[in-house]
């Protein structure tokens, strides 16, 4: 068993938290009254004047996807040996309020939700505690996922995944670079996913920032469910969430034309719930020291929860 079942437990709830909370916002950015009697799905633009990628062909968008995701890794690798953690610090900065604005527009003013998820943000990088860093994990991926579900189908959803659990296997097992980026989020003192401390002692850290991200960066910071040394924070990356969030949402997407809109979002919640229970057999099998790639069993998860999905 990877971690202590308490903190296992309280993963996988806050990973089902953001899959749910991330559908949620999805949901409100499909403008449902010109999508009805429609072949396809209409978006309500997104706030401050924003505009979301131009893809023509959707079943390729995987690949753009993917040499985005090789461009960041190889500008976040170059921070890395050049020593420049002030640009990540920055870099991270704008996204969390990007998307963590994105995502609060769909339940509050758009004045407000980006004055709260500056807050948010600043307290993130200056102020770090747990409270803050989960609840705000929860909702900046439904940000991101109300950017990208709109340009992304079913196939090219199916295959980001397939791409991403490859990438982690060899990032993990082949390459070892995360583990690089592990120590540098460290230095930074920031980090993208859900922390969990086994100890309510862990909770408040922002009185010593480094040392508790230096227990946190033990485990790999993206796409990877397992902490690993003797550490005493449990962590989940941020790819872990978005990834499966965004073949979530693509699903959903394609429900609305055939469902109302509450049968269409309980219809896709196999998804993440089957998501879920990967999470949780990966976190139950996995031992403890040792580091593994989830996103190979979370891409299993995803594709059980969409036969699901067309059975029911």
């Amino acid at each position: 068993m990877k971690h202590t079942l308490k903190v296992t437990v309280a993963l996988v709830a806050f990973f089902l938290m953001a899959q749910f909370t991330g559908l949620l916002i999805v949901n409100h950015y499909i403008d449902h009254k010109k999508t009805a009697g429609t072949k396809a799905i209409e978006w309500q633009p997104l706030p401050y004047g924003l505009e979301r990628p131009e893809i023509k062909n959707q079943s390729t968008s995987f690949i753009y996807i993917t040499i985005a995701i090789l461009i960041g890794t190889i500008l976040v690798l170059l921070l890395v040996k050049f020593n420049k953690p002030l640009v990540w610090k920055l870099w991270f900065f704008a996204t969390v309020w990007l998307t963590l604005s994105i995502a609060l527009a769909a339940f509050l003013n758009n004045i407000v939700a980006a004055v709260l998820a500056l807050i948010v943000a600043i307290l993130k990088l200056y102020r770090p505690n747990v409270v803050i860093q989960n609840l705000s994990e929860i909702f900046i991926y439904g940000g991101l996922a109300a950017i990208f579900v709109p340009v992304i189908n079913v196939f090219a959803a199916f295959m980001l995944l397939v791409v991403i659990s490859i990438y982690d296997f060899i990032a993990v097992y082949k390459t070892g670079h995360m583990v690089k980026l592990a120590r540098f989020q460290s230095k930074s003192r920031v980090f993208a996913g859900l922390l969990i401390p086994y100890s309510a002692k862990s909770k408040k850290f922002s009185a010593q920032p480094k040392t508790f991200f230096e227990k946190a960066s033990l485990g790999k910071p993206a796409q990877n469910a397992a902490s690993g040394g003797k550490a005493k924070i449990a962590v989940l990356g941020g790819g872990d969430i978005g990834f499966t969030l965004i073949f979530a949402g693509v699903v959903m997407k394609g429900l609305m034309l055939q469902e109302t809109v509450m049968s269409g979002f309980l219809k896709t919640l196999p998804i993440p719930v089957f998501a879920g229970l990967a999470l949780l057999y990966l976190l139950l099998k996995g031992r403890e020291n040792k580091f593994y790639p989830a996103m190979p069993i979370l891409s299993i998860g995803c594709f059980t929860g969409y036969l699901v999905v067309l059975l029911l």
